[in-house]
C-alpha cells in the first residue's frame, strides 16, 4: 500500500480535456487520482472495462486510452448526455447507458469495474433526487452506493477480475475492504492521498467534527483507492 500527499508544483495525472452539463460532477482530485492508478493496475488493450457512476466520463476516457474496451453507466441524465458527448469530442468509443448501477447492465461480465461513486457523509439519510449533490451525497455514513457496489460487483466481474474504487477515508475503508471480502474477492486499501478541504466538506466540517469523523483542527481528507480480484 502506498501513500502520497499532494503538495504544491506537483501536477496529477488528468483524464483529457472534459466538458460538462450544469449539475454533472467535475472532474477533481478523486477522479485524478483513480485516473493516475489505471495504468499501474495494468487497464489496458483487450480488457472490457466497466465505469459505474461515470459523470462526465473522465475515467473511462482514461481507460479507452490506454486501449480498454469501455462501458460507462450512470443515473443522471446529464451526466449521461455529457459522457456522450465528451467521448465523441475525443474520438474514442465508450458505451455510455443510463442506470441505477449494474442493474443497468444485467448479466454482463467485464475484466475490471471503475468506480468513483458518491460517498460524502451528509446529515440527512434519504439521498437526493436530483442537483449536484446526487454526485457527491450518499447517506449518514457515507456509503449508500458503496456498500451496493461491494455487494453486487463480484457478479459483474469475469474470473481473475478486477475492482477499483476510490472513495474518502470518513467513508470507512475498512469496512469496504470487508464487505468485498465477504462477497468473494481479495481485497485491500492499494492507495493513499492527502488532500486539502473541498468546499463540500468544509460547509459540514461541524457536524463531520460532533460524528467524530473528524478530529479537531484537521484541514485535509484522505482519500483511499480500494482495490479487489475475483479469484
Amino acid at each position: 500500500m502506498s501513500s502520497v500527499t499532494v503538495g504544491r508544483g506537483e501536477a496529477p495525472l488528468r483524464p483529457g480535456r472534459i466538458v460538462r452539463l450544469p449539475g454533472v460532477y467535475a472532474p477533481q482530485a478523486d477522479s485524478y487520482f483513480l485516473a493516475g492508478a489505471l495504468r499501474r493496475e495494468g487497464i489496458g488493450p483487450g480488457m472490457d472495462v466497466l465505469d459505474l457512476c461515470t459523470g462526465t466520463g473522465a475515467l473511462a476516457l482514461r481507460a479507452a486510452r490506454l486501449g480498454a474496451r469501455v462501458t460507462a453507466v450512470d443515473i443522471s441524465r446529464r451526466a449521461v448526455a455529457t459522457a456522450r458527448l465528451n467521448a465523441s469530442l475525443a474520438g474514442l468509443r465508450v458505451s455510455v447507458h443510463r442506470g441505477d448501477l449494474l442493474a443497468a447492465l444485467p448479466g454482463r461480465r467485464f475484466d475490471a469495474v471503475i468506480s468513483n461513486p458518491p460517498y460524502v457523509p451528509v446529515p440527512r439519510a434519504a439521498l437526493p433526487r436530483h442537483g449536484a449533490e446526487r454526485a457527491w451525497d450518499a447517506g449518514r455514513d457515507g456509503r449508500a452506493l458503496l456498500d451496493r457496489i461491494c455487494d453486487t460487483a463480484p457478479d459483474a466481474l469475469r474470473s481473475g477480475g478486477l475492482l477499483l474504487m476510490v472513495h474518502s477515508a470518513l467513508s470507512r475503508p475498512e469496512e469496504t475492504v470487508r464487505r468485498l471480502e465477504r462477497a468473494g474477492l481479495s481485497a485491500s486499501v492499494g492507495e493513499r492521498i492527502s488532500i486539502p478541504f473541498g468546499p463540500v466538506l468544509r460547509g459540514r466540517l461541524d457536524w463531520l467534527h460532533d460524528r467524530g469523523l473528524l478530529p479537531a483542527g484537521a484541514n485535509t481528507e484522505e482519500l483511499v483507492i480500494i482495490r479487489a480480484r475475483k479469484g
